[in-house]
């Protein structure tokens, strides 16, 4: 039982994100209805499995203006996969087989049922439905792959000179990781990831350039814009990702593996489409591969982008005044390698992108949408499924007072999440626009009037407390924290003015970034 009903979505939201299966949430009639919107679009825009169920109120007062009467049918029609009003119980085991197969196939995404509180009142005979077994009218399950398509997307790979990978959320969806492996070890393909994507390739491997886009890693942003072939897996060329879009990977033919049609051409023109689940087009790719296909000259690709990962790594934080935010990731990969992330929205969340190297399925964060106050119920659905494994919720100042009510169902029911706030007390990622694009307008960003004493808002809550002031404090505060048997929350107060680089502007390149530095890698 969550303490708002966004909590609930998002809780939903983060259990299928780490499981691969659908989440379920309930909301009352009315404003419960409404409250749930937020999570439905999350849901919808990075593809999440959801089955929503809303009260409504009795048929006999629907289109009354009853109490707590509200067409969430009609409001959520934009953002979900399909819905339903129930009208009579007998339908319901079929509907409820059907939400699960429709929220679960093809591109994933939130389904809603809506039932009327007299329908939830009647009794009705009910018979089992596996889900699948009543698939609605008009559904087209996925055809045969094109095997003419596959061919010449091999001969594209074999003939590149300097291909990349670029790999969305679907690929994580589709479970594709083995064989994204695969391929990329094959042909010596590095990948890039978009914020979607992460987990799906590990990115301490020599062929990972982590993530590109806005705020990707330099090389990343270089190798996207020099590369010769762009192979597309499961990622849709979001804004975030391409920057101006005529000029993201100007040079390359692109390969676009997609189960979406809709996607395909879009926003980007392709040489090749495989409208596929992931999985079985990267598999049937692999089964083609012989060692005669390796291209030699692709070495020189690879020494090029491990020269941009020498000559441009993310920023160290020196040692020595106030905690830096980037600092905190790093404290965070060393002691928690291997623990489920969930983040929120804003300078921490890009930190955590960059810093972070989760494995598959561990990196949960609200992409499309881009929502304040996901972390905080995205871990607690984590933790729910998960209940053994280490869950850390990375938050902002600001965006951790979006959903700071959950503190008390983490309390209530004893789940073990380990929040951690890196704040500066700003909203840092909108103050960083209104400096470098804003002429230092600062408006309605400052969160240091009235910021809360977050370390007695935890104990309010009966949630342990942990306060990091200063880097003397940071590596054993960690320690303990995380040590602590129970939910934690850590707030680090970190260096006010930092800015989250590199960062392509708006209307540039990606090959156009600013902010980036010239030092060691880490």
């Amino acid at each position: 039982m969550v303490r708002h009903e966004q909590g609930g979505s998002h809780a939903a939201d983060g259990y299928a994100r780490a499981t691969g299966e659908v989440g379920v949430c309930f909301g009352t009639s009315g404003p419960g209805a409404t409250n749930l919107v937020t999570g439905i679009a999350t849901a919808q825009m990075d593809s999440v499995p959801l089955v929503v169920v809303t009260g409504q109120v009795p048929r006999p007062a629907i289109g009354t203006d009853a109490f707590q009467e509200t067409d969430i049918f009609g409001i959520t029609l934009p953002i979900v996969k399909h819905s339903w009003v129930i009208r009579d119980p007998a339908d319901i085991a079929n509907v409820v087989s059907q939400a699960f197969f429709i929220a679960s196939s093809g591109r994933p995404g939130p389904v809603l049922i809506d039932i009327p509180k007299d329908v939830g009142q009647e009794f009705f005979n009910y018979h089992r439905v596996l889900p699948g077994a009543s698939i609605p009218k008009g559904f087209k399950r996925n055809g045969d792959i094109d095997e003419k398509n596959i061919e010449l997307a091999i001969e594209l790979i074999k003939n590149s000179q300097k291909p990349l990978l670029y790999v969305g959320g679907g690929a994580i969806a589709s479970g594709a990781h083995t064989e994204l492996q695969t391929l990329a070890k094959n042909y010596q393909i590095p990948v890039t990831t978009t914020l979607m994507g992460k987990g799906i390739f590990d990115e301490r491997d020599s062929l990972s350039v982590g993530m590109l886009g806005m705020h990707g890693t330099a090389y990343a942003n270089f190798a996207v814009t020099e590369c010769d072939l762009l192979i597309a897996v499961g990622a849709r060329f979001d804004d975030r990702v391409t920057g101006k879009l005529d000029t993201f990977a100007p040079n390359a033919k692109v390969i676009h593996i997609d189960i979406d049609p809709a996607e395909v051409n879009k926003n980007r023109q392709v040489e090749i489409a495989i409208v596929s689940d992931v999985t079985s087009a990267l598999a049937k790719i692999n089964s083609y591969f012989d060692e005669s296909q390796k291209n030699v000259e692709k070495n020189n690709w690879i020494k090029k982008i491990e020269y941009w990962k020498n000559k441009h790594p993310l920023f160290i934080p020196p040692k020595d005044g106030e905690i830096y935010p980037q600092e905190v990731l790093i404290k965070v990969r060393e002691h928690s390698p291997d623990a489920f992330i969930t983040t929120d929205v804003g300078q921490h969340q890009m930190w955590a992108a960059q810093y972070l190297r989760n494995g598959p399925r561990k990196w949960i964060s609200s992409a499309g949408l881009g929502t304040m106050g996901f972390g905080l119920p995205a871990a607690m659905g984590v933790k729910s499924a998960f209940p053994n494994s280490e869950v850390i919720c990375i938050a902002g100042d600001a965006s951790i007072l979006m959903n700071i009510q959950e503190l008390g169902t983490l309390s209530q029911y004893g789940l073990d999440v380990k929040i951690v706030i890196v704040n500066n007390r700003w909203q840092g990622m909108v103050r960083q626009w209104q400096e470098s694009f804003y002429e230092e307008r600062y408006s309605a960003s400052d969160m240091s009037n009235g910021e809360p004493d977050f370390i007695k808002l935890a104990e309010a809550f009966g949630v342990k407390g942990f306060l990091i002031n200063g880097r003397e404090d940071l590596e054993n505060g960690f320690k303990a924290a995380l040590k602590f048997e129970g939910p934690v929350l850590i707030n680090v107060r970190v260096k006010r003015g930092e800015n989250c680089y590199p960062m392509v502007p708006p209307g540039k390149s990606n090959s156009q970034m600013i902010g980036y530095v010239n030092n060691n890698s880490i």
